[in-house]
C-alpha cells in the first residue's frame, strides 16, 4: 500500500515574512504595472498564499511622474471626486492630475484592483509611491534583498 502523507503547517500571521520590492514605473503602461503591484501587495506571488490572510509585501514605486497610458487615454481619462454636496462634483483630467499628484494616480489604480475587504487599507498602507527616483526606503530594500 502506498503511503502518501503530507505534513502541512497552518499559516499564521507570525510565520509570515514581508519583503520589500522596488518597482520603477518609468515609461510603463499604467494598467499593466498596477496589476503586478496589486499582486505583490496581496501576496499572490508566494507559494503559501491563502486569501483569508494579509500576506502581502511592501512595495516602493518610483518615477510615478513618468507613467504612460496606452492609446488616447492620456487625453480622455478623467478622475472624479464628489463631496456629497450640490455642486461638489470635481472632474480632473489625467494630465492635470499627473502634474499635481502623480502618486495618487498609481494609488487609485492599485486600490481599484485590490479586493474590497478588511485587508484593503492595510495593503494600501504598505504601498509607497514617489514621483521621482529618490525615496527614503533604500535601507530596507538593500537589507532584505541582499
Amino acid at each position: 500500500m502506498l503511503n502518501l502523507t503530507v505534513s502541512t503547517k497552518p499559516i499564521t500571521i507570525k510565520s509570515l515574512e514581508r519583503r520589500w520590492h522596488l518597482v520603477d514605473v518609468k515609461d510603463k503602461t499604467l494598467g499593466r504595472i498596477t496589476t503586478q503591484i496589486a499582486g505583490l501587495l496581496q501576496g499572490k506571488h508566494k507559494t503559501n498564499y491563502v486569501p483569508y490572510l494579509d500576506m502581502g509585501d511592501y512595495v516602493v514605486v518610483i518615477n510615478a511622474r513618468q507613467i504612460k497610458l496606452s492609446g488616447r487615454k492620456a487625453q480622455t481619462k478623467t478622475y472624479t471626486n464628489y463631496s456629497g454636496y450640490p455642486g461638489g462634483l470635481r472632474i480632473t483630467s489625467f494630465s492635470a492630475f499627473l502634474k499635481r499628484k502623480p502618486s495618487e494616480i498609481i494609488r487609485r489604480a492599485v486600490g481599484g484592483m485590490l479586493p474590497k475587504n478588511k485587508h484593503r487599507q492595510r495593503r494600501l498602507g504598505r504601498l509607497y509611491v514617489f514621483s521621482g527616483a529618490k525615496h527614503p526606503y533604500q535601507k530596507e530594500l538593500s537589507k532584505i534583498n541582499n
